[in-house]
């Protein structure tokens, strides 16, 4: 399919099919909104709706599936276009197919740029003529058309049937082949076909030196552990191409898993410098700072995080306890105090908020030197961590706020019940330096450091036994007998590894065996506890395609697997 060369010709392919399109367009202008629906009816766009405000947004597309969104930059409620689409690709309410495009009289730079990063599919900049608004669009909805099958491999996590289609796409005489090219090549890495991968992207880059094939290239090589060539390859990047934010993200997770904490810091606030707008990189920022002791600079982020997220329904729990904890690490007592109370007023009403606001308070009042106040609001807490643990939402309480019950406990004498939480988290993340180096860093902090690296000691042997238990079983062809206790070991550690081990023996079991609807319902539980942690891990993907084909082969319909959640603009598909 070769993609016409005129305006007109575009049209003529589309056809019909513009007759049945839907588009939404998103203005704080009625004017703006009428001149734009004037210009797409005169493209034959058949169904155009309107909103002003973000809630209008929202509300339409939770009614309504859209092919076009055209969206100007700032909206009537003094969001901007960055922060929406932010919010829609986090919630999922914007499918791949969809074509939406920022419309700005924005000519500032770091605007500019923090849209460009978030990867709309286009970017017109105001005034423009009815004829460029329609070159840009035939164009979008070409590329959508072209790619509509692999869009839907990818949304449903099944990356090789996607892997199949990009080589079918890619053999077709189309002005496409560089972009089928880009997603066989990140497929491959997210497979964790690493040298494929390599070997698709120095083909690309034989024929041009796009920043994204160099950037493929280098994820390439640090899925190979080659780090030393991966930290060149980023560095060599953003010389080249400073604009390119993803290389600074990639190139700070590189330098802070060898081990260059500082290093990693100063790129990423580089990177937040040049597109200031993104909170997500903020939040970065400041774990990263707070990991590197620079407190100070973690407080500005965190800072800057909640200002941006305070009226979003990205909003999160964590933005209110990150400040308050650096603060409170600061000896910020009073200013840790009212983030603290801005907490528990923005989430009245709501358990998880008061639970952060009782744990936060519990810290703050043993900074103030009230350790009988920090008990009673420890205590409070414990008592509704323990309720939403009774309701199945114990999940919606993150490991850093668990940590700081943790730690609430610890500094109120209650050793027992931070050694439960503690013990917990280290089960499941005990292959997370980081969050292993928070446990260590709470037991430091209260002067307990001998105790903790014990707990984390004793931890690690009882992980090492469940898991040597199935796979003990599984060499003597114990199949089911393996299956028993990898299960069992996921229920008891519900860490990555466990639960990937636990869906590929059940699905391994039922390929051999025969399907069996309860053992299944237990696999694909175990699998979605698997993509809830980390969905693009080369491991949760390989243990998804093994469900995928078993289910197939005894035809039955498989669970659709979203994995379009992750930020554009890291790697991830465009």
């Amino acid at each position: 399919m070769k993609i016409p060369e005129t305006t007109a010709d575009l049209q003529q392919t589309l056809g019909k099919e513009m007759s049945s399109k839907r588009a939404l367009l998103i203005d704080r202008y009625p004017n703006a909104r009428t001149s734009l629906r004037m210009m797409l009816s005169a493209m034959g766009v058949g169904l155009i709706d309107n909103a002003g405000t973000s809630a209008d947004v929202f509300r339409q597309l939770r009614a309504h599936r859209f092919d076009i969104i055209l969206s100007d930059y700032l909206l009537e409620d003094e969001r901007d276009s960055q922060q929406l689409l932010e919010e829609l690709r986090a919630q999922q309410l914007l499918p791949r197919s969809t074509v939406f495009i920022v419309i700005t009289s924005e000519r500032a730079y770091h605007n500019v740029v923090s849209v460009a990063e978030l990867a709309p599919d286009d970017y017109l900049v105001k005034p423009f003529t009815a004829h460029e608004l329609n070159v840009r669009l035939a164009r979008a909805l070409h590329r959508k058309r072209f790619f509509a099958q692999l869009y839907e491999h990818l949304d449903n996590g099944a990356y090789v049937e996607a892997l199949g289609t990009c080589e079918r796409l890619i053999r077709q005489d189309s002005g496409f082949r560089f972009d089928a090219l880009r997603f066989k090549g990140e497929i491959l890495n997210t497979l964790g076909s690493h040298a494929e991968a390599q070997r698709v992207y120095q083909q690309v880059l034989a024929q041009r030196a796009v920043p994204w094939a160099r950037m493929g290239l280098a994820m390439a090589l640090r899925g190979q552990q080659q780090m030393s060539e991966a930290e060149a390859f980023g560095q060599s990047l953003i010389d080249d191409f400073p604009e390119f934010i993803a290389a600074y993200d990639f190139l700070a997770e590189v330098q802070e898993e060898v081990g260059k904490l500082p290093e990693a810091q100063e790129v990423l606030q580089r990177a937040a410098m040049i597109s200031p707008n993104n909170s997500a990189r903020q939040r970065m920022v400041g774990d990263v700072a707070a990991r590197n002791q620079d407190l100070q600079a973690a407080e500005k982020a965190y800072g800057k995080v909640l200002q941006r997220r305070r009226n979003s329904s990205l909003r999160d729990i964590d933005d209110y306890t990150n400040l308050s904890r650096v603060m409170l690490d600061r000896g910020h007592t009073t200013a840790a105090r009212l983030v603290t109370e801005e907490l528990r007023r923005d989430w009245r009403g709501n358990q998880q908020g008061e639970f952060a606001a009782l744990v936060m308070e519990s810290l703050c009042a043993n900074k103030e030197g009230e350790p009988a106040k920090a008990k009673r609001a420890v205590e409070k807490a414990l008592i509704l961590h323990e309720a939403l643990k009774d309701e199945g939402r114990s999940a919606a309480v993150s490991e850093k706020l668990a940590l700081d019950l943790a730690h609430a406990c610890l500094v109120t004498g209650d050793e027992k019940n931070a050694r439960e939480i503690v013990r917990r988290i280290a089960a499941e993340n005990h292959e997370n330096r980081i969050m292993i180096a928070q446990v260590q860093s709470i037991y430091a902090k209260t002067g307990k450091a001998a105790d903790g690296q014990a707990l984390l000691a004793q931890v690690g042997r009882e992980i090492v036994e469940l898991n040597n238990r199935g796979v003990l079983a599984a060499r003597r062809g114990d199949v089911e007998g393996s299956v028993k206790l990898l299960m069992e070991a996921a229920e008891r550690v519900p860490n990555l590894q466990f639960l990937v081990n636990a869906t590929k023996a059940i699905f391994t079991l039922l390929e051999r065996k025969g399907w069996d609807p309860v053992l299944a319902r237990r696999g694909i539980r175990f699998l979605q506890l698997a993509q809830a942690r980390e969905m693009r891990n080369p491991k949760v993907v390989s243990a998804r395609e093994l469900y995928q084909r078993v289910a197939r082969k005894y035809g039955v319909a498989t669970v659709p697997f979203n994995a379009s959640r992750t930020l554009r603009g890291k790697g991830s598909f465009p």
